[in-house]
């Protein structure tokens, strides 16, 4: 047998491990834990308000990050740095486990064509899918951004600019310094109409 026809699937096992649940994952526990965040968040993690992320799709690793970096003080909000503070770790790890195993439905917000094609060129430009991956799925610790919320991609894009998120070891900081608020606001039109 040759090295590729050996190592090609071999990769291939591993990367679709990655984007496996959590193990000891408990979607049921999830679910109830979950409650509180539908307010904000929708109950199956599709926002219905614009300023608060779709969680349903988004990688269980990504979402469990986040909570931690919550809880931790590493990442701040109002409304989530509370929440996130009184949650174990295996009610961490159960919310991003349900949140990611929820199917993640279009954005309704209604995107402008010129600005997605100029939003498109400015994503392959600062090589965007390098990290976020192909049709910007996400993995692992990367977030899927594929449709996520328009004012929500838009404040955070400014708030890595403005250095006020600061949770991401320094890529997205990086990468927002290069943006104009035409670029920001052309990169979140793609973005949200990815499906």
């Amino acid at each position: 047998m040759k090295f590729h026809q050996l190592f090609v699937p071999l990769v291939a096992g591993f990367l679709s491990l990655a984007l496996l649940p959590a193990s000891g994952q408990d979607i049921a526990a999830g679910k109830a834990k979950a409650q509180a965040c539908a307010a904000c968040h929708g109950a199956d993690g599709n926002s219905p308000s614009g300023q608060f992320p779709n969680l349903a799709g988004q990688t269980w690793r990504y979402i469990y990050i986040q909570l931690k970096d919550y809880k931790e003080g590493r990442r701040t909000d109002p409304v989530m740095t509370p929440m996130a503070t009184s949650l174990s770790r295996q009610e961490m790890i159960d919310i991003a486990n349900y949140f990611a195993a929820q199917p993640a439905k279009p954005s309704t917000y209604k995107t402008d064509d010129a600005k997605i094609k100029l939003g498109k060129a400015k994503a392959d430009e600062t090589l965007c899918s390098m990290c976020h991956l192909g049709a910007f799925a996400g993995q692992n610790e990367i977030p899927r951004v594929a449709g996520q919320q328009y004012d929500y991609v838009v404040k955070q894009l400014r708030d890595f600019k403005a250095r006020k998120r600061t949770n991401d070891a320094g890529n997205m900081t990086s990468v927002a310094q290069t943006l104009s608020d035409a670029d920001i606001e052309n990169l979140a039109q793609y973005i949200t109409s990815l499906r």
